[in-house]
């Protein structure tokens, strides 16, 4: 009985930190819009491998992106048809950015164990306040494992969701 207690106690204090292990954007709101700066923030869950590749689906409506560099990692834009051209006082804009693909350089440019990396976008956001951008992640290990951050909120591999205020 009290080696179920402890383990169900170990659970519940180890079960926020899992939680919180997934790629994200920060801050999580952003004004509708507006240019704005957001971090996607990549932390590597495992103990044995690192993060070479982070490959984002950005949610239709946004035209451009830049990225901030980071050294020792290669940046990949593609761009493609948007669902809902885009009305500009220059005219209709009817591509947009479909993925961002972060590929380190090599394993030793990787996100280490135990460590997060953040790449910086900046964006002007799509979206009335109270809209939900969902940016689905793939996060791929040296070791060859992709983890899917595709997921709903509250689901085990969540896909990163900024509200839009």
């Amino acid at each position: 009985m009290r080696a179920v207690l402890i383990a169900a106690l170990t659970a519940a204090v180890l079960a926020p930190a899992t939680a919180q292990a997934h790629v994200t954007l920060q801050p999580p709101t952003a004004p509708a819009d507006q240019f704005t700066r957001l971090d996607v923030r990549v932390p590597n869950e495992r103990d044995d491998s690192p993060t070479i590749k982070i490959e984002l689906q950005v949610p239709d409506g946004i035209a451009s992106i830049s990225y901030e560099p980071v050294p020792g990692w290669d940046v990949d834009v593609q761009t493609g048809p948007l669902e809902n051209p885009i009305q500009t006082e220059d005219g209709e804009i009817t591509e947009g950015v479909k993925q961002i693909t972060w590929t380190a350089e090599d394993s030793d440019d990787g996100i280490p164990p135990g460590a997060f990396q953040d790449f910086g976008l900046s964006f002007r956001v799509p979206g009335k306040p109270g809209d939900k951008l969902e940016f689905k992640a793939l996060q791929t290990y040296g070791n060859g494992e992709v983890v899917r951050w595709i997921g709903s909120e509250g689901s085990d591999n969540p896909a990163a969701i900024v509200t839009v205020v």
